[in-house]
């Protein structure tokens, strides 16, 4: 006979996943965003030798042809694209399911205020609200470089320059910048939180191992992401 799930155990299983869900696709983003930031990095790499052409447009151009003719033009890009865009509506679902199922389990009542929980309280509402910017971030992201509706180069012609006029704007620069240091608060606790969800904490040896693997990623991306923007307006790089 198959035992019969009580309510409580039916809403534990089902916490569970949402969690297990949350932390793999907060996983795949930051997959991504490693990957992307790497990207960005050939910002630095100049002109290719022998050409007019610089290397960020070099690598942009290449990003839309991989795979081809197996693939279509930008076809692997969609692909990504597609991947990225469930993870993000995956990782939005599952922390608001779980906000909303924890709201109502403690009907909206604060925790009885000791260190521990104020700890959990701080990365609770820094995750959130960290997670409403980096959202909003997004949207214009997308609506700046990629599909180019918010258009701050207006002169641009190629990716490079682009990026380049882009971020000479201080209002660009510093929405930017504070973009970026939610990332990296994001990632330094999701990232941790992630392993833990999956089992991976299983000791004080693992958890300040796992703890300091977030930190380093964290501040691998804020300092990568921003390294570009902060050069250039520097002038350190030049049209």
């Amino acid at each position: 006979m198959t035992p019969t799930l009580t309510v409580q155990q039916r809403a534990a299983r089902s916490t569970v996943m949402r969690k297990f869900w949350m932390a793999v696709s907060g996983l795949v983003m930051i997959g991504y965003l490693l990957l992307h930031m790497y990207g960005n990095l050939k910002i630095f790499a100049g002109k290719v030798p022998g050409t007019d052409t610089y290397a960020f447009d070099e690598y942009a151009h290449h990003l839309r042809v991989i795979g081809e003719p197996i693939l279509p033009y930008e076809g692997m890009l969609w692909i990504v694209r597609v991947v990225l865009l469930a993870a993000i509506l995956v990782h939005m679902w599952s922390a608001f399911t779980l906000w909303s199922r924890d709201r109502k389990a403690t009907g909206g009542a604060k925790r009885y205020a000791n260190s521990r929980s104020i700890q959990r309280s701080y990365a609770s509402y820094t995750m959130r609200w960290g997670g409403v910017v980096l959202l909003l971030f997004v949207i214009y992201h997308i609506l700046n470089f990629t599909v180019v509706v918010i258009d701050t180069a207006p002169a641009a012609t190629t990716p490079f320059v682009r990026v380049v006029q882009s971020f000479h704007n201080p209002l660009v620069l510093l929405s930017y910048a504070i973009a970026m240091i939610a990332v990296g608060l994001h990632v330094r606790h999701g990232f941790w939180s992630a392993f833990a969800t999956l089992g991976a904490n299983t000791s004080p040896k693992a958890r300040a191992t796992w703890n300091t693997v977030a930190i380093l990623i964290a501040l691998l991306l804020v300092v990568g992401f921003l390294s570009g923007p902060v050069a250039i307006a520097l002038d350190w790089i030049k049209l």
